[in-house]
């Protein structure tokens, strides 16, 4: 139970203590005086948004957090399930190493399947025909062309794929995703054992980027689902470092669902000192969102701090023939994080700054990345008080969310949509109502 009756009187008395008036903390945390009047006398709910602010103005260290209500449908008491899904989404077989698939296709079916997606999106070009050699008869792939060089071929359409999902409902990719792990899969069984190992750790990551293509699309237990394949399936590859990261990749759904401390929890495995630079570092950087989550300002600061260490490490280390495990589309991935942070620890013109700085570095083909940290730059500056820059900075990006699909994106877009319903007065507001309602309700009338 929450002791949302208590957030008031002891916002007020933290204030007072501070030696500011309602108006001079009204205008610093951006809220009428007003709205920030009922809210100490209770009669009003405070946002955890508004108690993360006061918690920063205030050097409260949380404690002012604690007190108010979570945001409806963020599931922060629920937590994350931390095993085996019991309800798989597909009907499965066991294969000769213990890894589920889904029943019903054949080797051959599932091989020209592959090929034959890779070949249709078109955008591989010549990389590709230089690999695969020749066509059959009516235009499907042999099978004999295709077996000449798979990893090739389907390393390059890994990195299709991911291009594809910069710009694409994710939806969309699910199936292409599922056919291309499951003919590696099936390739590796009657390939030596270097090329097994190979074509293993390459559908692992297949299997990785499916399941961060359905938690974009809104399905957390197929999202979990394919990140328990991903590992059994790097582990039959020899590479036991990918089960660590999976911690990572689960340590997201519990951050969206709002759930601080089982965010930081499931990282803490995934910091051992031998395990490589960039899933240390990556783990360190999931664990400062969550440390900012709960309001431990100087906890989220060291293991930024640690995160910019090891990604840097990792960077100078990293094999550009071999897949880049998170985000390639941040010139500084901790430094972006930085930036979040500081806006989920009540410091939205520091995490305003941050932002700006760093979304003027991704790449502009990477539409997803872009719409994502954009809409988040947007949220800052509207709570940092510069509500009509944001309303300028969301509705260059708002078009391209209908398109997107994105359960993450949409997450960031119904926050923005609260943040500026407090000045819906503004014209600005006003006139970016109708391109906020088709983002958050897209294909409603």
């Amino acid at each position: 139970m929450h002791r949302s009756n208590e957030f008031g009187p002891e916002l007020r008395r933290r204030r007072i203590a501070a030696g500011l008036t309602l108006t001079r903390l009204a205008e610093l945390l951006s809220y009428s005086k007003g709205h920030l009047s009922k809210i100490e006398c209770g009669r009003k709910v405070p946002p955890p948004d508004l108690a993360r602010r006061c918690d920063a103005r205030l050097g409260a260290g949380g404690e002012l957090e604690k007190l108010a209500p979570p945001e409806a449908g963020t599931g922060r008491a629920s937590g994350v399930d931390d095993g085996l899904l019991d309800d798989e989404p597909l009907l499965l077989k066991v294969d000769r190493d213990g890894v589920r698939w889904p029943g019903g296709l054949g080797r051959r079916q599932l091989l020209v399947a592959g090929a034959t997606s890779i070949l249709g999106l078109g955008s591989v070009g010549t990389g590709v025909e230089q690999h695969v050699g020749g066509v059959g008869a009516v235009g499907a792939p042999t099978w004999q062309s295709v077996d000449a060089a798979p990893v090739e071929i389907f390393r390059l359409q890994f990195d299709q794929m991911r291009l594809l999902g910069q710009s694409t409902d994710p939806a969309l990719l699910l199936p292409m995703l599922t056919v291309q792990t499951h003919t590696l899969r099936e390739l590796a069984l009657q390939a030596d054992t270097v090329g097994r190992a190979r074509l293993l750790n390459l559908a692992a990551r297949y299997a990785e980027y499916a399941g961060w293509m359905a938690q974009e699309a809104d399905d957390n237990p197929s999202a979990l689902w394919w990140t328990a394949r991903a590992v059994e399936l790097a582990e039959a590859g020899g590479d036991r470092d990918l089960a660590s990261y999976a911690l990572v990749r689960r340590a997201l759904v519990a951050y969206y669902a709002g759930d601080a401390a089982q965010t930081v929890q499931l990282v803490a495995s995934a910091q051992g000192s031998g395990l490589p630079p960039r899933i240390r570092g990556l783990a360190a950087q999931r664990e400062a969102q969550g440390h900012a989550l709960a309001g431990d300002h100087a906890s989220s600061m060291r293991s930024l701090d640690r995160a910019r260490e090891l990604l840097a490490r990792a960077a100078a280390d990293d094999d550009a023939g071999d897949p880049v495990l998170g985000t390639g589309n941040l010139a500084d991935p901790a430094a972006m994080v930085a930036g979040w942070c500081l806006h989920d620890l009540g410091r939205p013109a520091q995490a305003a700054e941050a932002l700006d700085r760093e979304y003027a570095r991704i790449p502009v083909h990477a539409v997803r990345s872009r719409a994502r940290y954009g809409l988040r730059r947007a949220l800052a500056h509207a709570a940092a008080g510069e509500v009509e820059h944001a309303c300028v900075l969301a509705a260059e990006l708002l078009p391209f969310v209908t398109a997107l699909r994105s359960a993450t994106i949409a997450t960031d877009v119904a926050r923005l949509a609260r943040e500026l319903a407090r000045f819906r007065a503004n014209g600005k507001v006003l006139d970016l109502q109708a391109a906020l309602a088709v983002a958050l309700h897209p294909g409603q009338p």
